[in-house]
């Protein structure tokens, strides 16, 4: 699986993207979000689940066991990693993206320390809702009612910390005049205020 590690220098922390169906770690949102965390201070890992021949078989794009899997082979990586050892790490999913980094994050020896949904479908994580440890936002666009009531849902589920932050006039993809922007803003505050809290009280 290929991947797009950067590190700045003092990194506070390491954010794992998670892509979500039909996109690639080459999604201009997702690299736009990076960029913004890592002018934060932050280290960034983008990646592509599926090889160009699983992508072709459309029902490996939404198994999100299989999705999370892979996120979690890629997160013991990172963590080893020398650039990236001892940083706390969470993930920034989109779309199906979001449901595979909350199903991995339930994993009872997977710390994570903070968790960022853009636009997700967290829902898709179904019981494993109730076992994530990590605190979750939530961002959605303000004209995505369907997806806002699906994050509301998942949010019920929830037991950890968790907030739904809503941008609005935003359309799925977060396409208007600031809307990435905002998303950008939202995650950067979240990972840089888990990032800093003390881990034990995670």
């Amino acid at each position: 699986m290929s991947g797009d590690l950067i590190v700045p220098d003092a990194a506070r922390g390491m954010v794992v993207f998670v892509h979500g169906s039909g996109s690639s770690r080459h999604s201009p949102r997702n690299r736009y979000v990076a960029g913004a965390l890592n002018e934060a201070g932050l280290a960034t890992l983008l990646f592509d689940l599926l090889t160009p021949e699983e992508e072709a078989d459309r029902a490996n794009v939404f198994d999100i066991p299989l999705l999370a899997d892979r996120l979690l082979e890629r997160t013991s990586w990172v963590r080893a990693h020398p650039d990236a050892k001892g940083l706390p790490i969470g993930y920034f999913g989109a779309s199906t993206g979001a449901a595979a980094a909350l199903w991995a994050a339930a994993e009872p020896d997977n710390a994570i320390t903070a968790i960022v949904s853009r636009g997700g479908r967290p829902d898709l994580a179904g019981d494993r809702l109730a076992a994530v440890r990590a605190p979750t936002l939530l961002i959605v666009g303000g004209r995505d009612p369907v997806v806002v009531e699906l994050n509301e849902e998942a949010r019920r589920r929830l037991r950890a910390d968790s907030r739904i932050t809503v941008v609005p006039g935003a359309t799925h993809l977060f396409e208007e005049p600031g809307a990435l922007e905002a998303v950008a803003g939202h995650a950067r505050d979240w990972f840089s205020t888990h990032f800093s809290a003390p881990q034990e009280a995670l």
